[in-house]
């Protein structure tokens, strides 16, 4: 039976997407055939081409895993699914009255919105060591349960990072000096990667750096991890033109250069070069480690930009982004700050509620190449996953994230992103910050910013630019 939950929202439909990205890229990625040269056959063949070996690779660790998914009826006549939802005219989804997509895995759970159906979980506790004692102090954070959470990650969610990753050597190729009218200093940076051991493996990290003009000094710097997709032309201030008119740096990595968007990419890319294009072990790394050891890296070149201030150097993302935003933080105590924006399940909403997005989803042959293949035994198996999105927000912990939804982004569960804030708050607490201050759901677009775990659930749907503001305020508090 094949899976195929990648195509159950709008805003992860990961072929879709990928698709779109590799049309409107403007640099090469290195992965990926030029398709501006191709026919729209020809494009339609390689995307199949596309599915068709991502779906083996997931099958292939699968069995690696000894794992089968359950035999189930069609969806129209399965007794599980919600009697009211209906079906539209081209669409394998299915639909509510409020127009939410549902969707059934491949483990036979159908989405779920009602609230009053969400919540029979039962999270670990951050702060209660493995060997069922409590943490008491800052001490026993560090030393023992913090590594117990990391390792629990590394082992059984995203996958290990490999000791031994190539050089990276950048080169500026391009500097604008009156950039965007005279506000900005624009340079474009690659950074080349050592592929002398498997050299058909081609990754590469490219950023496109702003510097504001006219600096008195070193400055902060927001670091956004996306694609070159920049969407519908946003009529107002983008959030570069807000970073920018608050006297920061604003730069821009693109992802797919690292890493691939899929499954049908794992044997090329960094993870293709460090396993000279083999087939990954349960607990090698996934596509989100990979892209937050690029984003580590382009960290290593701010840090030789005299124009930036290398002590504030804060991480965002969005959606699959958002993910990795809060991931990054979590692996590399260097982001001073983490902003992370309607980021779903494995990234802040709790990974064991069912509402939305789950584990079933991301477990699914259209996502699952973001996690380690480890991370498929707990499709339909949730609360068999010893971590949640509580401890990985915790680990990022003492420094300030900001975390955001929007009320017409159900999926994203920004109800489970705001719960999972206040399951992390108690570790804020013991390393002597404050965390988000209430356990009551804030209205749209009140912001909860006076600790240093902050959330906002913004009026819309899946979007970052309203979070943009109010980050900056918050922001302000730590760069100075």
């Amino acid at each position: 039976m094949k899976n195929r939950i990648f195509s159950c929202h709008p805003f992860r439909a990961s072929f879709a997407f990928l698709l779109i990205s590799f049309l409107v890229s403007r640099t090469v990625i290195a992965q990926s055939p030029d398709f501006q040269k191709m026919t729209p056959e020809e494009r339609t063949a390689y995307m199949a081409k596309m599915r068709a070996a991502a779906q083996e690779d997931w099958q292939k660790m699968m069995d690696a895993l000894q794992l089968k998914l359950p035999q189930l009826p069609p969806p129209a006549d399965d007794p599980k699914r919600p009697q009211h939802l209906k079906q539209r005219a081209g669409s394998t989804n299915w639909y509510d009255e409020a127009g939410n997509t549902h969707t059934r895995s491949g483990w036979g759970n159908w989405t779920n919105y009602d609230e009053a159906l969400a919540n029979s979980y039962k999270l670990p506790d951050p702060l209660v060591l493995k060997n069922g004692k409590p943490v008491r102090n800052a001490a026993a954070w560090w030393n023992q349960r913090r590594p117990e959470i990391l390792s629990d990650y590394l082992t059984e969610v995203v996958g290990k990072t490999p000791a031994n990753t190539p050089k990276v050597t950048f080169e500026v190729i391009s500097t604008e000096a009156n950039a965007l009218n005279g506000k900005a200093v624009k340079k474009t940076i690659v950074g080349h990667i050592d592929n002398s051991g498997y050299p058909n493996a081609k990754p590469g990290i490219t950023i496109t750096l702003y510097l504001p003009a006219n600096a008195a000094g070193p400055v902060p710097l927001m670091v956004v991890a996306g694609s070159n997709f920049t969407g519908p032309t946003p009529t107002g201030p983008t959030a570069m033109d807000m970073v920018l008119s608050t006297g920061w740096a604003y730069a821009k990595v693109n992802t797919g250069d690292i890493q691939m968007d899929s499954g049908a990419g794992l044997h090329e890319g960094i993870i293709g070069l460090m396993n000279k294009g083999k087939d990954r072990k349960p607990d090698d790394w996934g596509v989100l480690s990979a892209w937050c050891w690029g984003l580590s890296r382009a960290f290593d070149y701010f840090e030789t930009e005299k124009a930036i201030n290398a002590k504030q150097i804060g991480i965002q993302g969005h959606s699959r982004w958002g993910k990795t935003a809060l991931l990054a933080g979590a692996l590399d105590s260097r982001w001073a700050i983490v902003f992370t924006t309607c980021s779903g399940s494995m990234g802040t909403s709790l990974e064991k509620r069912n509402f939305g997005e789950t584990i079933d989803n991301v477990a699914s042959s259209g996502l699952y190449h973001w996690m380690a293949g480890n991370f498929l035994k707990y499709g339909g198996n949730w609360q068999a996953m010893p971590v949640d999105a509580h401890d990985l927000i915790a680990l990022v912990a003492p420094r300030p994230v900001f975390i955001t939804g929007g009320t017409k982004d159900q999926w994203a569960d920004p109800h489970g992103e705001f719960l999972a804030c206040v399951a992390a708050s108690p570790v804020y607490h013991l390393l002597g910050k404050k965390g988000i201050g209430t356990t009551a759901m804030p209205k749209p677009d009140v912001a909860l910013v006076s600790g240093d775990l902050a959330f906002l659930n913004h009026e819309g749907g899946h979007t970052d630019l309203p979070d943009w503001p109010v980050f900056l305020e918050f922001a302000k508090k730590y760069f100075k």
